[in-house]
C-alpha cells in the first residue's frame, strides 16, 4: 500500500514530529512493502506563511501562536473558515473574546488570509505521492487544520482513505470526531502502534475492521466506536523513530534559517505515580496512565543512533515522568559520555541533591519537576506526594547545578483557602534569587483528570471552555465528548488572594535575573551567605558555632524538634526554645523558608544561572509533541492575560 503520513500545524517547527516518525518506523518494520511518505504540513504553513505575506508572518509569529494560542483556539481558528467554507466564519465571536480576555489575535488574523489556499497546496503536495491511505495525527490545535486538509482531500480524492489519530482522538474525542466529519473514514482512538497497522490490514482485505481496537468505522451511514485496548502497548513494540523524512523536509523547507532544530525521543510512557495516586488535576496520559519503560540499553543505543544521524544535541525528552531506574542504568552513562548533550526532562519534584547533580552531569539542562504549589496542604489537596520544602529545595539544587527548573504555580484547588497562601505570599520575596514559575494559574479542567471523572471532588458544574465557541460549529452536548477544557464555576480562594498571589509572582519575575543568595565557607566552621537579593538589604550574614551547624543540617528541611536532635547529634546542645528563636530570625531574614513548621534552607551554593540557551526559550511553552493516537499531554506554561474591567480576576489557565 501507499501511506502518507501527515502532520498539519500547530506543532512546533523546531522539532520533527514524533507521531509520524514512530508509525513510520513500526510502518517499516511490520509492514516492509509498503511505500510511506511523510508531509510535515506545519513546516511547509510556517515557510508558506512567510513567503505569501511577503515576510510579515514570520517563524516567529508561527511560534506565537503555537505557543500563545493554545489556551485561546487561535491555531484552530485560523483554519474554522476553509474547514466550513467561509472565511468570515466566527470572527465576530473571536473578537468578542479578545477584548474580553486581553488576547491578542492579530497574527491569527492575518495568518487566516492565506488558510484557504495553503489547503488547496498541501492537499495537491499529499496527493502528488499517490497515496491510498493518508493518515493525520493530531493534538492540540492540528484538529481543524487536519479536518480542513482531510475534507478538501476526499472532495478531490474519494478513493483515498483518509484516517486519524493523536491525542485529541482519545477515548469519546475520538468517536465525536468521526460521527460529526464524515469524510473521515477511519478514527484511531488510542495507542497506534498495533492498531494502524491491524487497521490497514483490514483495508487492504476489503473487510471491516470489527475487531481492531479502538478503530472508529461507519456501518453505512452509522459511527461505530471499537472498544478502545484493554492493555497498553508494551515497549518493546515502540520502535526507534525515524527522523529522515523530517530531516529531508526540514532541510528543504529554508526553516532552517529561523530556528534551532531539536530532537524529540520518548523513553516512557504514563506515570508511575499516577498508577497509584494521579494528581487530581491531571488528565496527561488520557486513556492510559500505565507506566511503561524502555530499557536503558536500548535508550542509549537510540539517542546515541540519532544524536549522531541528525548531528543535533538538544534533545526533549516527552516523558510524562522520568523512570526512576534511568538513574542508575541511563545517566551515568550519559555522564560519562561526555557528550555536549542539551536534555529536557520531566521529573518528580521530590528529587535528592545527587539526583540534580547527576541530571546535570549527564546534560540534562532543563527539567519539568511539576512543582505547582509552594504550600504542604495544597499540594495534598492534588494528591502529589511532595510539600513546598521538597520543591523549594529541588529548585535550590536546580539553581547550585546550573538546571533550568520550567514549573507553573497553581491555585483554585477545592478546599483551599486564603490561609494556605498568605504564610507563602509573604515569603515569596526571599526567592527571588532562585527560579520563579513560568505562570500563575487558577486551574482549568482538564478531561481524564480525577476533578473531571469524579465530580464530587468539587467540580460539579462544567462546560465546553468557551474558545470552542469560535473553534467548532457542533452543538455543546458534542463538544461536551469531543473538547479537552471544559470551563467550571472557581474553586478554592478567591479573587483578592488570587491577585496577590499574582503580583507576588510579578516581582519574583522581575527581580530574579539580579538577585542571588549565596552560602560560602568562612574561617575556621563560620558560614558566610552574601544576600544581593532585588529589594532587600544588600548585606553579608555570618554564622558561626551551632548557628552555622544548623544551617548546614537545613539543607535537607526539618521541623524544629529534628533539628534540635540534629545538633545535639553533632555536639551543640541548645534548648529548643533556642532554636525555634533562632528559626524565626533566619525565616525574618529570608534566609529560610517555612511551611507546616517545616523549614528549609534558601541559600545557594554558587553563582546562580540565570539564563538558558535555544533549548531553555523553545520549552517556555511546551511543543505540541504527541505520542501516535495517544497522549500524554504536557503541562503548559503561558503568559495570564490581562485583566479587563469586566473581570474581577485575571481568566488563566493550565
Amino acid at each position: 500500500m501507499r501511506i502518507s503520513l501527515v502532520s498539519m500545524p500547530w506543532q512546533s517547527i523546531r522539532l520533527p514530529s514524533l507521531p509520524v516518525a514512530l508509525l513510520h518506523a513500526r510502518l517499516t518494520e511490520d509492514r516492509p512493502g509498503d511505500t510511506v511518505a511523510e508531509y510535515h504540513g506545519y513546516l511547509r504553513w510556517a515557510e508558506f506563511l512567510l513567503e505569501s505575506s511577503a515576510g510579515s508572518v514570520t517563524p516567529a509569529d508561527y511560534m506565537s501562536v503555537a505557543d500563545d494560542g493554545v489556551f485561546h483556539g487561535l491555531g484552530d481558528w485560523v483554519f474554522s473558515g476553509v474547514l466550513y467554507d467561509d472565511p468570515d466564519w466566527r470572527a465576530d465571536v473571536l473578537d468578542d473574546y479578545a477584548r474580553r480576555y486581553g488576547v491578542d489575535v492579530e497574527v491569527a488574523r492575518r495568518a487566516r488570509s492565506h488558510a484557504g489556499r495553503f489547503v488547496e497546496i498541501a492537499v495537491d503536495e499529499i496527493l502528488a505521492t499517490g497515496p491510498e491511505v493518508v493518515g493525520f495525527t493530531s493534538t492540540f490545535m492540528q484538529n481543524v487544520p487536519s479536518l480542513a486538509a482531510a475534507r478538501r482531500l476526499k472532495e478531490r480524492a474519494p478513493h483515498v482513505i483518509v484516517v486519524m489519530g493523536g491525542g485529541n482522538c482519545d477515548g469519546s474525542m475520538g468517536h465525536v470526531l468521526h460521527r460529526n466529519h464524515p469524510f473521515v473514514d477511519y478514527v484511531v482512538r488510542g495507542e497506534g502502534e498495533l492498531a494502524f497497522p491491524e487497521l490497514l490490514r483490514s483495508i487492504e482485505a476489503g473487510v471491516r475492521p470489527v475487531d481492531v481496537p479502538g478503530v472508529c468505522w461507519w456501518r453505512g451511514e452509522e459511527s461505530v466506536a471499537n472498544p478502545q485496548a484493554p492493555r497498553a502497548v508494551p515497549p518493546d513494540v515502540i520502535p526507534r523513530p525515524d527522523f529522515d523524512g523530517w530531516q529531508l523536509a526540514l532541510d528543504a523547507s529554508g526553516m532552517t534559517d529561523h530556528l534551532e532544530p531539536e530532537l524529540v525521543l520518548e523513553g516512557a510512557r504514563g506515570c508511575w505515580w499516577g498508577e497509584k495516586h494521579q494528581c487530581t488535576f491531571c488528565g496527561l496520559n488520557g486513556s492510559s496512565i500505565e507506566f511503561r519503560s524502555r530499557p536503558a540499553e536500548r535508550m542509549w543505543s537510540d539517542l546515541r543512533h540519532l544524536v549522531a544521524r541528525h548531528r543535533i544535541l538538544d534533545v526533549i525528552m516527552v516523558d510524562n515522568i522520568i523512570d526512576m531506574a534511568y538513574f542508575r542504568d541511563l545517566l551515568p552513562r550519559l555522564a560519562e559520555a561526555d557528550w555536549d548533550l542539551r536534555i529536557h526532562y520531566e521529573v518528580k519534584a521530590n528529587l535528592q541533591p545527587e539526583q540534580v547533580e547527576l541530571l546535570a552531569a549527564a546534560g540534562v539542562m532543563c527539567v519539568q519537576p511539576g512543582i505547582e504549589s509552594l504550600s504542604r496542604r495544597v499540594l495534598g489537596l492534588m494528591n502529589k506526594g511532595t510539600t513546598g520544602v521538597i520543591n523549594l529545595r529541588t529548585l535550590r539544587e536546580c539553581e547550585n547545578r546550573g538546571i533550568t527548573a520550567s514549573w507553573n504555580y497553581l491555585y483554585g484547588f477545592p478546599g483551599e483557602t486564603a490561609d494556605d497562601y498568605d504564610p507563602i505570599i509573604d515569603q515569596l520575596p526571599a526567592l527571588a534569587h532562585l527560579q520563579p514559575p513560568g505562570s500563575v494559574s487558577r486551574l482549568l479542567l482538564e478531561r481524564f483528570s480525577p476533578y473531571f471523572d469524579r465530580p464530587e471532588l468539587g467540580f460539579r458544574e462544567r462546560r465546553p471552555a468557551e474558545m470552542y465557541e469560535h473553534v467548532y460549529d457542533l452543538p455543546e452536548r458534542e463538544l461536551h465528548d469531543m473538547v479537552y477544557f471544559f470551563d467550571s464555576p472557581p474553586q478554592g480562594i478567591g479573587a483578592d488572594t488570587a491577585r496577590r498571589l499574582h503580583a507576588a509572582v510579578e516581582r519574583w519575575q522581575r527581580d530574579h535575573s539580579r538577585s542571588s543568595l549565596i552560602a560560602r565557607d568562612g574561617s575556621g566552621d563560620a558560614l558566610v551567605i552574601e544576600d544581593s537579593r532585588a529589594g532587600r538589604p544588600q548585606r553579608e550574614h555570618v554564622l558561626t558555632g551551632w548557628r552555622a551547624a544548623a544551617y548546614r543540617a537545613l539543607e535537607r528541611g526539618r521541623d524544629a524538634r529534628s533539628l534540635v536532635d540534629a545538633l545535639a547529634a553533632a555536639g551543640h546542645e541548645r534548648s529548643p526554645a533556642d532554636v525555634e528563636d533562632w528559626l524565626a530570625e533566619q525565616v525574618a531574614y529570608g534566609l529560610l523558608f517555612v511551611d507546616d513548621g517545616v523549614h528549609v534552607a534558601l541559600a545557594t551554593s554558587g553563582a546562580p544561572r540565570k539564563a538558558g540557551g535555544p533549548l531553555t526559550e523553545s520549552l517556555k511553552i511546551f511543543p505540541h509533541v504527541r505520542l501516535p493516537f495517544t497522549f500524554p499531554w504536557w503541562r503548559f506554561e503561558h503568559e495570564p492575560p490581562a485583566a479587563t474591567p469586566e473581570q474581577s480576576e485575571p481568566r488563566v489557565q493550565v
